[in-house]
């Protein structure tokens, strides 16, 4: 497969880390909306009654300091390490402006869904405790 192929492949939203961490607020009983197109960033899982924002970022695209976001491709290097730095800066750029909006935000990464325990207490220190209805 060549490299356009392989980044076609590639998606945005809907990824395997996002659906795990919708998958376990779903089964904590939380509520929430997925890519709200208001919000700068388009976060990927956004709480609009908590002003409450999650993106799900993947460790390589996002440049994360673990051992698959710290990898740099070995070819065509410049470019690669060029764009992780575009990413790194707009993510930046999209998180402060939500906390000037009065939101909080809180990211999750891609290494971070392989423990769900885990990631279960982030989400809960973050979120607190699901609003339940009767």
């Amino acid at each position: 497969m060549d490299r356009s192929a392989i980044m076609r492949a590639v998606k945005s939203r809907d990824t395997s880390p996002e659906r795990a961490v919708r998958k376990l607020l779903s089964t904590s009983g939380y509520c929430f909306r997925l890519h709200d197109k208001k919000l700068v960033g388009l976060p990927d899982i956004v709480f609009p009654g908590r002003k409450k924002a999650i993106f799900v970022h993947g460790c390589f695209w996002h440049g994360h300091n673990c051992k698959r976001g710290a990898r740099i491709p070995k070819s065509n290097r410049e470019y690669w390490t060029a764009k992780i730095t575009r990413n790194r800066s707009r993510d930046t750029k999209n998180r402060k402006a939500l906390k000037q909006s009065g939101w909080e935000v809180l990211t999750v990464w891609e290494c971070e869904t392989r423990k769900s325990s885990m990631l279960q207490k982030k989400l809960s220190r973050f979120l607190g405790q699901p609003k339940r209805t009767s």
